[in-house]
């Protein structure tokens, strides 16, 4: 993946990838075993997101699966297996990389829109996790299963980044367990911001990515930094990292042409600059 890519002509060799107004919608595309990850796809999926801090045409990414689910985790042929015969160097580099993929996402300043049905496993539950935003369907069942496979929860940072969005508790009891969490308690433990029925999901996915995309773009990558950043600081820092943030976008173009807009009694036409 390069530092320009034109996202009319992207064609990834491991995932599906569409691009239409200003929105790119990436989909796990491996239906007929729940669409899991291989080495291959994890290092496309990171390079691609790393590639769309260049990718000034993509406004918002919708993240989907296909074949009425998300992503059942890592492939058991295709990485577990040979992890099981890894030295250990290999296999420093290798969480080094999944976890190089959540880094990615986080770091792209474009928001991050999961349309999540069915199986959301493992690593996928993990890029669920990883996005901004989570649309899901009743039938999704989300699980950080890797205590099932002899491993700890702690991986790709999920216990930096779940006990903030759900409560340490409740994500101790998943990452602990590895049980699955019904998207009823995703839903009123604040992991998914909505449920919608499946026929849908893809179609809400991308109308709300449309939102985003139609916003003040360089203001919301400013708001996901500081989402990002401020995790680590104290309230005081928190305040000055924000009071600094806003004076930037207040002197950006889009600031003023709110302003105009609301003057004039219209809606704003915002350009990202």
């Amino acid at each position: 993946m390069t530092s320009t890519f034109d996202p009319e002509t992207l064609a990834p060799d491991h995932f599906g990838w569409a691009f239409a107004d200003r929105v790119a919608t990436i989909t796990l595309d491996r239906p007929e075993k729940k669409n899991p990850l291989t080495f291959a796809s994890y290092a496309e999926l990171r390079d691609l997101f790393r590639a769309l801090v260049y990718a000034r045409d993509v406004k918002a990414v919708v993240v989907t699966g296909a074949g009425g689910n998300f992503c059942s985790g890592g492939d058991v042929h295709e990485i577990i297996a040979p992890l099981t015969k890894m030295a250990m160097p290999e296999l420093i580099d290798f969480t080094r990389m999944t976890g190089d993929l959540v880094k990615a996402m986080r770091a792209c300043p474009q928001p991050i829109v999961a349309a999540i049905d069915g199986i959301c496993a493992g690593a996928g539950a993990i890029m669920a996790m990883a996005s901004d935003l989570r649309l899901a369907t009743a039938e999704a069942k989300t699980a950080f299963l890797f205590t099932r496979v002899g491993l700890a929860g702690a991986d790709m940072g999920a216990c930096a980044i779940l006990p903030r969005m759900i409560g340490q508790g409740r994500a101790a009891e998943l990452l602990y367990t590895g049980r699955s969490m019904s998207a009823e308690e995703g839903l009123a433990w604040g992991f998914h911001n909505r449920l919608v029925a499946g026929d849908v999901l893809l179609e809400e996915a991308q109308t709300l990515a449309r939102m985003l995309a139609d916003g003040p773009n360089f203001a919301h990558a400013m708001t996901k930094r500081q989402l990002e950043q401020e995790w680590s600081v104290s309230i005081e820092t928190a305040i000055e990292m924000e009071a600094q943030a806003q004076a930037i976008c207040m002197a950006t173009r889009d600031f003023t042409r709110a302003y105009e807009a609301f003057a004039a009694r219209r809606k704003p036409v915002f350009e990202g600059d």
